[in-house]
C-alpha cells in the first residue's frame, strides 16, 4: 500500500506541474514562446522561480511539455468527435487567446525537427478523423480543420461558419446528415 505521505507529495507536485503548464500556455498567449522565462512563469504561476527548475529541467523542457499537453487535449477532443457538427462545436468554442498560444507552440514544434513527432501525431490524429466521418476525400476536411481553426484565432468564428466550412469540405449540403 502507498505510503499517504509520498502519495500526497506526488499530488502537490502533480498540482504544481499542471499549473506551470497552464502559466506557460498564459505566458505563451501574452508573448510568444520567446516571451517565456523561468521568472515569468513563475510569476504567473504565483511560484518561486526555483519551482520551475524542480519540475523541469529546463525552459526548453517546459515548453515542450506545454506542447505536448496541448496536442494530447487535441488529439483526444478529436478522438471523441462523432459528427461534423461535433466537430464545429470543438472548433467554435475554442478560447481565442488560448487558441493562439497553442498555435505559437505548434509553430515552433514546425521549426524543430525534435517536435516533428508531435506535428505527425496532430496530422494522424487529423486523418483518422476525416476517415471515421467518412470524408470523401480525407485531405480536404483535415486541411480544412487546420485552416479553421487558424482563422478562429485570427477573427473568433461561430459554430454556423465552421459548420458550413467543413460541410464545404467534404461535399456534402446544409442540413443533410453524415453518411
Amino acid at each position: 500500500m502507498p505510503d499517504a505521505i509520498t502519495d500526497g507529495r506526488r499530488r502537490r507536485g502533480a498540482t504544481r506541474r499542471r499549473e506551470l503548464l497552464d502559466a506557460t500556455l498564459r505566458v505563451v498567449a501574452r508573448g510568444g514562446p520567446a516571451g517565456v522565462s523561468q521568472r515569468r512563469v513563475a510569476d504567473e504561476a504565483g511560484m518561486p522561480p526555483s519551482a520551475v527548475l524542480y519540475h523541469f529541467a529546463s525552459v526548453d523542457d517546459l515548453l515542450v511539455s506545454t506542447l505536448v499537453e496541448v496536442n494530447d487535449r487535441y488529439v483526444a477532443a478529436l478522438e471523441a468527435v462523432p459528427t461534423l457538427e461535433a466537430l464545429a462545436a470543438v472548433i467554435a468554442g475554442s478560447d481565442r487567446s488560448t487558441l493562439i498560444a497553442e498555435y505559437d507552440l505548434f509553430l515552433l514544434a514546425a521549426r524543430r525537427d525534435d517536435l516533428r513527432g508531435e506535428v505527425d501525431r496532430w496530422e494522424t490524429a487529423l486523418a483518422a478523423l476525416a476517415t471515421r466521418l467518412g470524408a470523401p476525400a480525407p485531405e480536404l476536411l483535415v486541411a480544412a480543420v487546420n485552416g479553421l481553426w487558424l482563422q478562429d484565432a485570427l477573427t473568433d468564428l461561430d459554430e454556423a461558419a465552421v459548420l458550413s466550412v467543413l460541410h464545404a469540405a467534404v461535399g456534402w449540403r446544409q442540413g443533410e446528415s453524415n453518411p
